[in-house]
């Protein structure tokens, strides 16, 4: 492929738009170009890119025994109303009229179309298990697009859905997209991990995260070192830490704090430690108020709240609310006196002593609080996000936390859409069952983006060789000889020969342009022909992830390359 007929656009300068590094260098890269808040055309390398992904996802797929099929991008409400996600989706759920003023929507995820499709064409046991999969457009309306593809409104996603007649079953078709993931990262070139994850709106009994480890990485994840325990900080499941029991406690008394409202001012002013002082935070679930009381160095896991409650949304209260149910502006609130609200408690409060908690009345606080004295009415619960040094619910080491991306998630849904939709099957005795579902998505995009954010340096990208735009780019430099460029020409063909992808950079450009939009785009390994290098029978090769140059001859050179390289791509 010639560079002078590709349309790569490269950049010199940071673009201001972008604020994390994959989204600058996509950008100066060439790789897309914004059309609107979140929505983005993806230019030729950026495309190769997204067509070599979702190649090793068909491959692996195919392998696990999915089926690919292609679903429209807009479906019909009565659907959507069927499963109750038409109003519980909220805002991000993209809805639009047809000329006959019939509601549809622009599918963020496809679990309705494809159990109408499965409902109405699978009857019997024999036909099961099936799983189904697609690569193909979502839309999601996006409060605030930001990071390039990391959070667009428009993406491709790759979605998967099984069908079983039982849990086992189903636990089977779980097992075998679970280790499909973990082959299709792995061939990307990634540094994952499979987490444990909440289900949101898509729902579930259980779920994993697959996550990409990162600075950049916008989830906190718990890891254990000492075992394979893994999990979102909102899912991590947190053991309650036994304290040694306090001096006996005077009683508590109501100190004057004059406009102190924070953790830092209040622990500050009292001369106290964050774990000493508990807040109390006002929510509203479901319309009505609920007092959560967590120390003052944890933070609320507002997931947890809603699951213990039952709870479809919750918000926090705002100030005239907050003020309403205590008596006392926002700073200020506490469990002591409070009345007409739910109490809960985190596990963690129970054993804090000499505990500060807010006097429900401007600038006073409450010390030598105890809780289980003072606050007897509370229910407590896992209601806190894991922080490092929280023991493994699995074997009790100290957890670390790490930063990762999401690009996959697996989802065991058992019968919630199933029976919503009554999608059955007749068993082999001829009696009705609802099929069991699981659903797994991947962000393509996501996939490519999280791979830069994992590889570059300060001049650009650094691809994995498996999902890289091409896989050798020729560099050849000045040719007044005019033996150069047939030199590159026929060391193209030898390299393709091999089944290797080729850029030539054809352009009449200085060498240090050449080399600079070299290094940026990242293609894995770089081959200098030069007339000086000809003369002296040699040609270099660089590594782009190392930087290392070695000189070969030219006869030599694309058998070493083709070593390099297959191996990587047969993998």
């Amino acid at each position: 492929m010639r560079q002078s007929r590709l349309l790569i656009p490269t950049l010199r300068d940071e673009p201001g738009e972008a604020e994390i590094v994959s989204h600058k260098l996509m950008l100066r890269a060439g790789l897309i170009r914004k059309v609107a808040a979140g929505v983005y055309t993806y230019l030729p390398l950026g495309l190769r890119v997204i067509r070599k992904v979702e190649r090793i996802i068909r491959e692996e797929l195919n392998k696990a025994g999915a089926q690919e099929v292609l679903m429209p991008i807009a479906s019909p409400a009565e659907l959507w109303q069927e499963t109750g996600r038409w109003d519980f989706y909220g805002k991000e759920l993209f809805r639009l009229k047809d000329r006959h003023e019939r509601d549809f929507c622009l599918g963020p995820t496809h679990e309705e179309v494809i159990t109408d499709l499965v409902r109405r064409e699978v009857r019997s046991y024999r036909q099961l298990p099936a799983n189904f999969y697609q690569i193909q457009t979502k839309f999601r309306d996006e409060i605030r697009p930001r990071f390039g593809l990391m959070r667009g409104r428009e993406f491709i996603m790759k979605d998967a859905y099984s069908f079983d007649a039982d849990e086992a079953g189903a636990a089977e078709s779980y097992r075998k997209m679970y280790e499909a993931y973990r082959a299709i990262f792995t061939r990307c070139g990634l540094n994952f991990r499979p987490v444990e994850a909440d289900a949101g709106l898509i729902g579930g009994s259980s779920s994993h995260e697959f996550m990409v480890l990162a600075e950049t990485g916008e989830e906190g994840i718990a890891v254990c070192d000492a075992c394979d325990y893994a999990a979102n900080v909102e899912r991590a499941e947190i053991q309650p830490i036994a304290q040694a029991a306090g001096d006996n406690i005077a009683e508590k008394r109501l100190v004057p704090t004059p406009g102190k409202k924070t953790v830092e001012d209040v622990t500050a002013f009292l001369n106290v430690p964050a774990s000493q002082l508990v807040k109390t935070l006002l929510y509203l679930a479901d319309g009505k108020p609920v007092a959560i009381l967590v120390r003052g160095d944890h933070v609320v896991n507002e997931i947890k709240v809603k699951k213990l409650l039952g709870a479809v949304d919750l918000a926090m209260a705002d100030p005239a609310a907050v003020e309403t149910l205590t008596g006392a502006p926002v700073g200020f609130a506490g469990p002591i006196g409070l009345s007409g609200v739910t109490l809960l408690a985190d596990l963690s409060v129970k054993d804090v002593t000499h505990a500060v908690v807010g006097g429900n009345a401007a600038d006073r606080h409450w010390v030598d609080v105890s809780p289980a004295r003072d606050v007897p009415l509370a229910r407590y619960a896992d209601l806190r996000n894991a922080m490092a040094g929280d023991p493994c619910p699995r074997c009790a080491t100290p957890l670390r936390i790490v930063r990762g991306i999401e690009v996959g998630h697996v989802f065991m849904l058992g019968t919630k859409y199933s029976e919503k939709m009554k999608a059955t099957y007749l068993d082999q005795q001829g009696q009705e069952k609802f099929i069991v579902m699981g659903c797994y998505g991947i962000g393509v995009g996501r996939t490519a983006a999280s791979s830069i954010e994992q590889n570059h340096d300060a001049k650009g990208i650094i691809w994995p060789a498996p999902i890289a735009p091409f896989h050798v780019h020729l560099l050849p430099l000045m040719d007044k000889s005019g033996k150069v460029m047939p030199a590159t020409l026929a060391l193209e063909a030898e390299l393709e020969k091999k089944g290797l992808d080729v850029l030539v950079d054809d352009r009449d450009e200085r060498p240090g342009v050449k080399f600079n939009d070299a290094d940026l785009i990242g293609i894995p390994y770089q081959i200098v022909i030069g007339e000086k290098g000809l003369t002296q029978s040699q040609i270099e090769l660089k590594e782009r992830r190392t930087g290392t140059v070695t000189k070969f001859a030219p006869a030599d050179i694309a058998l070493r390359v083709a070593e390099l390289v297959q191996p990587i791509l047969q993998a």
